[in-house]
């Protein structure tokens, strides 16, 4: 069977349009349940970010001053074994 270069090229093209239909319909349907668990999404109102950031800022501080007293607390005891 001999098949012409125009019948080739022809059935590539289908089957690139049919993987490229195959992608954008998988695309979609990713966006679609994307949306659509957004929307089962309980969002917090703004006065209760504000009080989420402001717990995660404190933390954050006290956290980094016990770093800071330890390493203050480390550094001290090693120069004193350096020193002798």
């Amino acid at each position: 069977m001999v098949v012409s270069k125009k019948q080739i090229k022809t059935s590539s093209d289908k089957s690139s349009k049919d993987t490229r239909k195959g992608r954008l319909q998988k695309l979609q349907s990713f966006f679609k349940g994307v949306l659509n668990e957004l929307k089962k999404v309980h969002w917090p109102s703004r006065k209760q970010t504000a009080i989420y950031t402001g717990v995660v800022l404190i933390s954050v501080l006290v956290i980094a001053f016990l770093i800071f007293v330890v390493d203050q607390i480390f550094s001290g005891i090693l120069q004193l074994f350096i020193s002798r």
